[in-house]
């Protein structure tokens, strides 16, 4: 029977988030039949954040603000902090939190009663994409999971993601025995899956939204809407970030060795190809099947590989 009013820590990565940090919190600390926690980890700010921040957690405590550790330069080492620093211990579930999106009331709760009821591991969901104009776009992130997607995709934005203590202690220890290594993921919610899913946690992808997700012109990962973040998908693979972040994360799961990967992690134009046959178990939607296809097929025959 699931858990009256689950106990979840929620991990808020900042940096320079004063113009929306304070309507975020609200909609955190708003979720409706649960006993929520929030950390926050900030990144040196200019704005104020720092002393906002300890300002508000005085005021309410059900937040509470981490002791500063430097400089992180990117919120994927933020919240790979978090996950380290943050104590699970009497806790349900934990939770990733941007600073500048606007939870639904019922996000929290739906996450919990789906990871009970469904008897899985870790959630995720489809979001609403807002921009300043008003313009709203539903981003559909749930597409069936394939068998090798992990390697290749998050399985959303991970201001979605809702993990099992479980599972989120796994995590914390796998990222400790490889925490040097990890500083060079840059998509943190890109290595959580992949390591959930490469340890057999069984992960759920919601079709409703949970949130509204703001875009901005600071956003690290955005909305992939229309052509221009086509062209700057392409850009980071021509330019062998991607296709060096696979071979990162493979390492850190410890997929290096399976005998798919192998057949094709050195990247080079002969392993490209026969990995563009493998596209359909590689990513969950069709077009992204299609555009994985192309690109293994353009990067062996023009394009920079790797580093």
């Amino acid at each position: 029977m699931p858990v009256k009013h689950p106990k979840v820590a929620v991990l808020l990565a900042a940096y320079n988030g004063m113009q929306w940090i304070e309507e975020q919190l609200a909609s955190i600390l708003g979720q409706l039949a649960i006993d929520v926690t929030i950390y926050i980890s900030i990144d040196p700010s200019t704005d104020g954040t720092e002393g906002w921040c300890a300002a508000y957690a005085a005021e309410h405590p059900e937040v509470l603000v981490l002791p500063a550790a430097g400089s992180f330069g990117g919120a994927s080492r933020n919240f790979f902090r978090l996950i380290r620093d943050v104590d699970f211990d009497g806790y349900d579930f934990v939770a990733f939190a941007d600073q500048d999106d606007i939870w639904h009331t019922n996000k929290l709760q739906r996450a919990t009663y789906v990871l009970q009821t469904r008897e899985v591991d870790a959630y995720s969901s489809n979001v609403t994409a807002f921009w300043p104009n008003g313009k709203t776009h539903f981003l559909d992130k749930a597409q069936p999971q394939v068998a090798w997607d992990f390697l290749f995709e998050a399985a959303g934005p991970g201001c979605t993601y809702v993990m099992s203590k479980s599972l989120a202690d796994s995590l914390k220890k796998s990222m400790l025995d490889n925490w040097r290594l990890l500083q060079d993921v840059s998509l943190h919610d890109w290595y959580c899956y992949a390591f959930a899913r490469s340890h057999d946690y069984r992960w759920y992808i919601d079709p409703e939204p949970s949130m509204n997700y703001r875009q901005h012109e600071r956003n690290q990962v955005g909305a992939n809407k229309g052509l221009s973040p086509l062209v700057a998908r392409y850009k980071t693979i021509h330019d062998g970030w991607w296709f060096n972040q696979v071979q990162l994360i493979a390492h850190l799961i410890g997929h290096d060795s399976h005998p798919f990967v192998r057949t094709w992690l050195k990247l080079r134009r002969r392993h490209l190809l026969r990995l563009s046959f493998s596209a359909r178990h590689c990513r969950r939607r069709m077009r992204d099947k299609i555009f994985f296809f192309c690109i293994c097929w353009v990067t062996a025959l023009i394009g920079k590989m790797t580093r």
